[in-house]
């Protein structure tokens, strides 16, 4: 479905019971919600109502103009939030996802019922231009993500995944050589202006957050110190993971964040 606001449109899927809590899943970068599908049978037979909503220039959604700021990706959450009518979530966001959720658990705490942050980080991190820098101008050269697709995905998930599901690897692969060039140079600049570290212990709601051990972008100590920051903060490390936990050890990831879902309803 289709979200039209201030010139541009927003893609969000939502199914479930109406009525029932509401688990808002926000993806990666040059991902889209498509990288939640191992988790939406198992929400919804928990008995949850299933929200994804792709960021700006990935999947459905358009992308808007320049660079953007970690604050306008949050405020796109509110505008799904109010155009839905939807109170309050279970906000569970990976990598950019996480940060958008920490950003929610700041400024909108009455919007979170719960935060799930995933292979995240609180702050820029303090090599952005060494990291991003190169891949962005593989990305502007080629007005295309495939020159960095490969090596993206080696980052997200272990060579076993590629060897064990092929079809899904190929499937992701293509998902993010397509992602809009804007939209990755534009969320990308999010990443790397942004810090909400000294902000941290400004949320309240209760918040997992979960690792994978063997992540090659976010650090699991990082995570650790964002759950030691919160008010309410619980951090478990998912072994043999890297930067995508919830489709490399999808029974595990969903058994743990429902267990949690169910104990914040």
């Amino acid at each position: 479905m289709l979200l039209s606001t201030n010139g541009r449109k927003i893609y969000f899927d939502i199914v479930g019971p109406q009525g029932a809590p509401v688990v808002f899943f926000a993806h990666a970068l040059a991902a889209d919600g498509g990288m939640w599908s191992e988790q939406v049978p198992a929400f919804l037979g928990a008995g949850y109502r299933v929200l994804r909503a792709d960021l700006r220039g990935h999947g459905g959604s358009e992308s808007a103009p320049g660079n953007y700021a970690m604050t306008q990706l949050v405020e796109d959450v509110v505008i799904v939030l109010d155009a839905l009518q939807i109170r309050s979530v279970h906000f569970c966001g990976l990598s950019i996802g996480g940060m958008i959720g920490q950003g929610l658990g700041i400024a909108h705490p009455d919007r979170v019922s719960s935060l799930i942050l995933c292979d995240t980080q609180s702050e820029s991190p303090k090599d952005a231009q060494e990291r991003w820098g190169p891949r962005i101008a593989a990305v502007q050269t080629a007005n295309s993500l495939a020159p960095i697709a490969e090596a993206t995905l080696g980052r997200w998930l272990s060579p076993a995944f590629k060897t064990r599901q092929p079809v899904l690897w190929q499937q992701i692969y293509d998902t993010v050589a397509s992602t809009s060039p804007q939209g990755y140079i534009g969320c990308a600049a999010a990443i790397q202006s942004f810090n909400f570290t000294a902000q941290l212990p400004r949320i309240k709601s209760p918040t997992l957050v979960l690792c994978g051990s063997d992540d090659p972008g976010a650090d699991p100590e990082e995570n650790r110190m964002i759950a030691d920051s919160v008010q309410a903060g619980h951090f478990e490390q998912m072994a043999g993971a890297r930067h995508l936990p919830n489709l490399e050890m999808p029974s595990a990831f969903n058994e743990i964040v429902l267990n949690w879902c169910n104990r914040h309803k």
